[in-house]
Formats: C-alpha cells, structure tokens, sequence
C-alpha cells in the first residue's frame, strides 16, 4: 500500500488531537471519581473510544460515507491517538463478524498476554537501569 504525505499528515493531525482529547477526558472522568483506586479514567476513555469506532467503522461500511481521507483521520488519526484499545476492539470485531474465531481468541490472547508480558519485562528493564 502507497502511503501520501497527506495521509501521514491526517494521521499525525489525528493523533495529535486524540491524545490531547485522551489526556483531558481521562483527568475529567478521575477528577468525578477522586481518591478511587480503579483507572476509571482509561477505562472510560477505552470505552468511548471504542464505541465511537465501532459507530463510524459501521456507518463506513453500512454508508459509505468517509471517504479514505476521512477514514484516516477519523479512524486511525483521531481515535488511534485518543486510545489505541478502539483499534483492538474494531479489528477483533472484524474477526468476529468474519466467522474468524480462532484468530479472534488469537488476537485477544495475544494482545492481552503479550501486552502485560511486554509492559512486565519493560517496567523490570526500565528498574534495573
């Protein structure tokens, strides 16, 4: 696949105000929830950021209406920057609704498991520096 300046500039355009979105609606849902040991803030952002993929991937698809710009920005831009954890939950969506079980028990294992194994041994690197 051939990659654009201009996608690379919708992608980072995105990001950039995804994760400013993330790092404001996180701090808003912790400051509701002061003193609760429980990271309701990414879970809330995960959560919203899932929905929201999952209602523009549908409406893409069911509509036909992002163009591929747009797709890029929104999708991969945006709410890739805004939480990753979207991303995941579309593709392994994608899998389910593709009949592809076994890779959708794959990608959750292994993005769960390889995550918190990769976060462990980083964490554990990090310390021993």
């Amino acid at each position: 696949m051939q990659v654009s300046w201009l996608q690379l500039a919708l992608v980072a355009l995105g990001g950039a105000l995804g994760s400013v979105a993330r790092f404001l609606g996180s701090g808003a849902v912790h400051r509701l929830f002061p003193g609760l040991a429980f990271p309701v803030g990414t879970l809330a952002v995960n959560v919203m950021g899932s929905l929201a993929i999952g209602l523009l991937g549908g409406l893409a698809e069911g509509r036909q209406f992002l163009v591929p710009d747009l797709r890029v920005f929104l999708l991969t831009g945006l709410l890739g920057g805004f939480t990753t954890f979207s991303a995941f939950a579309f593709e392994s969506l994608g899998l389910g609704l593709d009949g592809a079980w076994t890779r959708l028990v794959l990608n959750v294992s292994a993005q769960l498991l390889l995550g918190l194994g990769a976060a462990w041994a980083g964490y554990g690197i990090g310390r021993a520096l």
